[in-house]
């Protein structure tokens, strides 16, 4: 199964609670703060949310 490692660049303030809630589910907290997750469709899912806040890669 891939991963992916996701990293938070971009700052919460001014977005929608929905938005900071994918983010708190992810588990980033902070910018630059990074975290890795299997690619699950709901994780897939939460990505493509929340693209514009996030850099992320695939981990083989």
């Amino acid at each position: 199964m891939t991963r992916y490692r996701i990293k938070q660049t971009r700052s919460i303030i001014g977005r929608p609670e929905s938005q900071r809630a994918t983010l708190r589910a992810l588990g980033l907290r902070r910018i630059n703060q990074e975290v890795e997750h299997d690619g699950s469709p709901q994780i897939i899912g939460m990505i493509r949310k929340i693209s514009h806040l996030v850099i992320v890669e695939e981990i083989k």
